[in-house]
């Protein structure tokens, strides 16, 4: 007797190859980078968020060897047990000051940092007011969180104070990206944050794509949300800072309910402590790192200059690392990416769900690491492929 379920999978794992929205892992050897190895395959690659190139920088190499013969490999214990090491406890006070918060809090992923604050900070008597077009992570977080949701057109503030405006919820948050990571354009957010105050809501951002870009690396907050009470900031860890991670700033008392309550915190073991004496570094690096981030915008006028007049697509408004390249149908995307390939260039091809029906698209990431050259071929290749 055959097992009904498992069929089911099959079947669906068909379907899915037929629509061109089967995914594989690609298999990356030796270090992460502008040039990397991939199937075996030497490629020049526009798909890493490793923006400044820290992800294999000397500097951060140095720090993990010297922190492992301090602490070894595992962290060994919750936070809240003996987990918490003093890499641990330095890097989150040395985030809060350079980006302007009082208070930090260090977790092992963007995506259990968002869970956590949505479900300790939200609950029945909530309402999450979220752009349509945030993270699946918000999305999931705002779900657990048992709140009323509600979802506003992207960039749409007329239609979320409405949504406002309406709500009988105790508690209101207003959660957006900051920098979108398939568009690359960002959340207007003083504008949010003038709403948020209208309406007495919380305003959580969430600058996964933004930290060590935006604002000498501080990330894309204006100076009147890092003075407020009420904005909750998260930068995540493994993009432009090179390492891994996420930490989320705020108000000492909203920090302090976090750490009492929020559950992926509380029941999981801390990262390992050496990730968070890279982090120093890598921090280290970022406020010192505006020749890297000069170089980045240079490679992002070069690449929108060079692709003016492109027939295969068009290159969506972004002045960010993450230029993408709307091209149309699953089948288009995936065929361009693969002719690409072919000449040595890895440009992913991103495809429903992640974005709406016919906009699949290339998503062009740039980093401090990519030389001009590098660039140069892409927006030849982009100029002559089919």
């Amino acid at each position: 007797m055959s097992l009904a379920a498992l069929t089911r999978l099959q079947l669906g794992l068909a379907v899915r190859k037929a629509d061109h929205l089967e995914r594989r892992r690609l298999l990356l050897d030796g270090a992460q980078g502008a040039h990397v190895t991939i199937n075996g395959q030497r490629v020049i690659s526009f798909c890493s968020n490793d923006y400044l190139g820290l992800a294999a920088d000397p500097a951060l190499v140095q720090a993990a060897h010297a922190a492992l013969d301090q602490c070894g490999v595992g962290a060994g214990a919750a936070h809240l047990i003996t987990g918490h090491h003093r890499f641990h406890h330095d890097f989150e006070a040395a985030f809060a000051h350079f980006v302007g918060k009082p208070a930090a809090l260090l977790f092992s992923t963007g995506y259990m940092a968002n869970l956590s604050v949505l479900t300790a900070l939200c609950d029945r008597h909530s309402e999450v007011f979220a752009d349509k077009l945030n993270h699946a992570s918000l999305v999931d977080a705002a779900k657990l969180s048992g709140a009323s949701f509600t979802r506003f057109r992207h960039h749409d503030l007329a239609q979320l104070e409405g949504q406002l405006e309406r709500s009988t919820a105790q508690e209101k948050m207003i959660v957006s990206d900051l920098v979108f990571s398939m568009d690359g354009d960002l959340a207007r957010v003083d504008a949010l944050l003038d709403l948020a105050e209208r309406y007495d809501a919380w305003l959580y951002l969430d600058d996964a794509h933004g930290f060590g870009i935006l604002n000498d690396g501080r990330g894309g907050l204006t100076e009147r949300a890092r003075a407020s009470d009420r904005v909750i900031y998260l930068a995540t860890l493994g993009k432009a800072a090179g390492v891994s991670g996420a930490a989320v700033a705020a108000h000492p008392s909203v920090i302090d309910w976090l750490l009492q309550t929020a559950r992926p915190y509380v029941y999981t073991t801390a990262s390992p402590p050496l990730l968070a004496a890279c982090l120093l570094e890598s921090l280290r690096q970022i406020e010192a790192g505006e020749a890297r981030r000069e170089r980045l915008r240079s490679h992002i006028l070069h690449l929108r200059e060079g692709l003016v007049g492109l027939k295969i697509g068009t290159l969506m408004p972004s002045d960010t690392p993450i230029q993408p390249l709307l091209i149309g149908t699953n089948a288009d995307a995936m065929q361009v990416s693969r002719s690409l390939l072919q000449r040595g260039l890895l440009v992913p091809a991103i495809r429903t769900p992640t974005v709406q029906l016919n906009t699949a698209r290339l998503r062009i990431t740039l980093s401090a690491a990519h030389s001009a050259d590098d660039v140069a071929q892409l927006i030849a290749a982009l100029h002559e492929a089919v």
